[in-house]
């Protein structure tokens, strides 16, 4: 399997890249168990994507079940170097209004119970790799500029809070997550983030802002189809930078 140009992997509201022609299909096993689903391998700009759903094409994995061993493992044997995550999140901090498109430095890990890391089994190298900057410094800056190339706007930087999930937040929740620095609050960061860490792969987080944190700003009661409009209407310009990535 030759290298592949970029991994992306796409969360809620996420299922595919249209742009991605002579789309092969590939699920290869792993000593981790199964995949979220297929990872599709296109061409765009003349360049090799892969793109795997993290929660399935039918949005049918919670963020606690994903097997992120599996899918990043996956990403890996086939090829990849770079992974793009995006990730649709709820926004805490004033910069991070609904259908803002950001690219995060600095990430809080709140999840529990979860795999996190590649050094579980008996016998496996333990690794005490350096987090102190969890998204790849090169891999952020290369898509940021994309991001400007393009005309499309998105916030450098930011702190993404993991939590637990699938339940949202509640209102005192959100607000110590704003006292320990948070910008941002997803679900799927962790441990996804670390996992490449340990693989050795560039990482870098595109985040989606859908809604308005609980008790931030105008926050109303959110709804699964006003987190699904926002996704679509930012996701629209991340072909644009895609592209440019791949030609930069």
């Amino acid at each position: 399997m030759s290298d592949i140009d970029l991994a992306v992997i796409g969360g809620t509201g996420l299922y595919r890249i249209a742009e991605l022609d002579d789309v092969e299909t590939h699920q290869p096993p792993t000593r981790h168990g199964a995949l979220s689903g297929p990872v599709r391998i296109g061409t765009l700009e003349g360049r090799r994507v892969a793109f795997l759903a993290r929660h399935g094409e039918g949005h049918s994995v919670p963020p606690h079940r994903i097997n992120y061993r599996a899918n990043l493992a996956a990403l890996q044997a086939l090829g990849a170097r770079r992974v793009i995550a995006l990730n649709t999140v709820g926004g805490i901090t004033e910069r991070f209004g609904p259908r803002v498109l950001a690219c995060p430095d600095q990430l809080i890990d709140y999840t529990w119970g979860r795999v996190s890391t590649f050094c579980e089994e008996e016998g496996s190298e333990v690794l005490h790799v350096d987090f102190g900057y969890p998204y790849t410094p090169a891999l952020r800056t290369r898509l940021l500029a994309a991001a400007r190339t393009a005309g499309v706007d998105v916030v450098d930087g930011g702190c993404y809070g993991a939590t637990q999930g699938p339940r949202l937040e509640t209102k005192a929740e959100i607000a110590r997550l704003r006292r320990d620095g948070c910008d941002l609050v997803g679900m799927t960061g962790m441990p996804e983030a670390g996992l490449a860490r340990e693989l050795g792969l560039e990482y870098a987080c595109l985040a989606i802002v859908a809604n308005w944190a609980a008790g931030c700003a105008d926050a109303a009661e959110i709804t699964f189809q006003e987190v699904l409009d926002n996704v679509a209407a930012v996701s629209a310009s991340i072909p644009a930078i895609l592209r440019r990535f791949l030609t930069s």
